[in-house]
């Protein structure tokens, strides 16, 4: 993934399809965001650069309940690309 204002303005446009308003704020936030979910608010610390904008926003994307069929087609491919694989796709060790 691209460090640039381009690729943060993707990132932005799922949150906006997902209905969550995404606001830029000053706080204390130790992990730089923070996110009510009732009111499907996301705040990222409004002195983290682009850099720390992009990697806060996709760690945070996936944890969110985000509902792909509000998505167009490419940010539906870029939500895939953010999410973890899940557990049933991990490989488990065999027990003897």
């Amino acid at each position: 993934m691209k460090y640039n204002s381009t690729t943060l303005q993707k990132l932005e446009r799922i949150l906006g399809e997902a209905e969550y308003k995404l606001r830029y704020e000053r706080g204390t936030f130790q992990s730089g965001y923070c996110i009510l979910e009732q009111k499907k608010v996301v705040v990222l610390n409004k002195f983290l650069d682009v850099e720390a904008r992009i990697n806060t926003l996709s760690e945070l994307i996936p944890q969110l309940n985000i509902n792909a069929d509000l998505l167009t087609q490419e940010n539906q491919k870029l939500y895939e690309e953010l999410k973890p694989a899940s557990l049933s796709e991990l490989p488990f060790p065999k027990e003897e």
